[in-house]
């Protein structure tokens, strides 16, 4: 730092330097002026300077111990600040020193000691061991440690401990209501959740962000949307950037059409920011709801795209069937963008769901770690496997399998069995089935796929077999189902399904695409 950084001023604002002050250097050229000037009397100014190598990430601990040490008489911010930059580095019995002596001098704990020393705790028992110090000296009903404690119980799975804390609290904020209602989530409690967030005496966005969260993050995607209709008839309530993104989520992974599009309006016309995130989600939604062009819009408005972006974009495309441009953009990307990560490959090899990618798609498995270094994980293994067992090259996806580096899971054997299925390779389909269902005993589809091997075998004594063996397992059948959204209704179909009221008209339909579809593949085949 030059000494003009100190000469800024004829009377030098030593708390607004610090407040400006980058890194050690710095911080030991302001300290030097400080002590010169006699100044460390101020105790304010040394607990700034205290606090800032202590807390502070380009801070130095050793040098914050040394001018803790020549403080005469620490106050409790100082003790705060060193409890907190030993706990964070994981010095734990340094930090518990520090506890001890603030004991010893008779001062008294605040808040901020407390939730200091929890935030890098892990282990339960330590967390009980610093909420029993809490009780004994009267902190509990304070609305920052309730609501720290109910969170940090949360998130060790210690729900009933949690739940306990926020009943015993005598003044609970929104921000303690809503912590318990994240730790139910976190922990796959959303009846529980749901109960707590009806039950609250205010609401606002960040709460409803909590809920609509929670739904999505246990796969409650309905919910959610219905959560967010709800608060739309909020007028009192603004839906918050997190919120909205919790919800786009929620509308792309159930198809509904109407709830996200509602969502990209009320984004335009309030004027909201088109940050990384939002676009992303806005992709992803579009994407998955086949609306593939305003995706591709989207995304090239983007002045900042970060790996996410692309690879949301790649994926995109390679579901809605345009797979050359899914491949082509990562090319793109190779050359322009972020450098891909697995995700990005998850997309590239879905982009190669066609027989005449196989080889590209085998390519890039190498390319992948021999570039990138990214080793190849189960998943992409899968990607694989699927695609050359579903082309027919079934040997090759066995010995893919057989050569993997990690132990092939049930889906990557359900894998081969379908591609045993569709192009008659039975023995090796039974033995595939076998072995699945072994794997996985109380999967249904994994018995339901070695029945149809069967019934194609003609071994009726086999099917039987099966279900006897799934109804002894208590293995319970869940039936397939598709849904699509019409009008903002959302309507779904059970397999063999007629209780819809325009039940024939749809087959009709289903019946010509399907006609439709042969024709195609047959004069695709011809002129390959």
């Amino acid at each position: 730092m030059k000494s003009s950084f100190l000469k800024s001023t004829s009377d030098p604002p030593y708390l607004r330097l610090l407040q400006k002050c980058s890194g050690m250097r710095q911080l030991k050229q302001i300290h030097a002026h400080v002590i010169a000037l006699g100044l460390p009397r101020f105790t304010y100014i040394t607990s700034k300077v205290l606090s800032f190598c202590a807390v502070s990430d380009t801070g130095d601990l050793s040098y914050a111990e040394t001018v803790f040490n020549k403080i005469a008489v620490p106050n409790i911010f100082d003790f705060n600040s060193m409890i907190t930059g030993f706990f964070n580095r994981s010095e734990f019995q340094k930090g518990l020193s520090v506890y001890a002596r603030i004991r010893t001098l008779g001062l008294e704990p605040n808040a901020r000691t407390f939730t200091a020393m929890m935030t890098k705790i892990i282990r339960l028992s330590s967390i009980y061991q610093v909420h029993c110090q809490i009780m004994k000296l009267g902190h509990e009903s304070d609305l920052y440690v309730t609501s720290f404690l109910v969170t940090k119980y949360s998130t060790r799975g210690a729900m009933e401990l949690s739940r306990q804390v926020f009943d015993e609290s005598s003044d609970r904020n929104i921000v303690c209501w809503t912590s318990l209602i994240t730790g139910y989530c976190s922990n796959g409690l959303v009846g529980e959740a749901r109960r707590v967030f009806d039950a609250m005496p205010e609401r606002n966005d960040v709460s409803y962000s909590a809920m609509a969260s929670g739904y999505v993050w246990n796969d409650c995607f309905n919910e959610a949307i219905e959560l967010f209709r709800e608060l739309k008839s909020c007028a009192a309530v603004k839906p918050s950037i997190s919120l909205l993104m919790s919800v786009l989520d929620a509308c792309a992974a159930v198809g509904a059409f109407e709830d996200g599009k509602w969502i990209h309006s009320y984004i335009d016309e309030n004027g909201l920011d088109y940050d990384l995130k939002m676009s992303t989600a806005l992709i992803d939604f579009y994407a998955k709801c086949g609306c593939i062009k305003t995706a591709v819009d989207i995304f090239k408005k983007m002045l900042l795209k970060d790996v996410k972006a692309w690879s949301s974009m790649i994926l995109g495309l390679a579901i809605n069937g345009h797979n050359e441009m899914g491949l082509e953009l990562f090319h793109e990307m190779e050359k322009r963008g972020p450098r891909p990560n697995a995700i990005t490959f998850i997309g590239v090899f879905t982009a190669c769901n066609h027989k005449t990618l196989v080889n590209e798609a085998l390519r890039l498995l190498g390319h992948m770690s021999k570039v990138y270094g990214i080793f190849p994980l189960i998943e992409h293994y899968g990607c694989i496997v699927d695609l050359l067992a579903r082309t027919g090259l079934v040997e090759e996806a066995k010995i893919l399998i057989i050569t993997m580096p990690m132990e092939p899971d049930g889906a990557i054997w359900g894998s081969l069995l379908n591609g045993c299925l569709i192009h008659g390779h039975i023995k090796l389909g039974e033995r595939v089935g076998k072995l699945l269902i072994q794997l996985e005993p109380q999967h249904s589809g994994r018995y339901v796929l070695l029945a149809n091997m069967y019934a194609t075998m003609g071994s009726w004594e086999g099917v039987m077999r099966l279900r006897k063996m799934m109804k002894e397992r208590g293995v319970v059948t869940v039936p397939a189902w598709s849904f699509i959204e019409v009008n903002g209704v959302v309507h779904k179909f059970l397999v063999d399904d007629k209780c819809h009221p325009q039940w024939r008209y749809i087959y009709g339909v289903l019946n010509q695409l399907g006609r439709e579809l042969d024709a195609f593949n047959v004069m695709n085949d011809a002129h390959s």
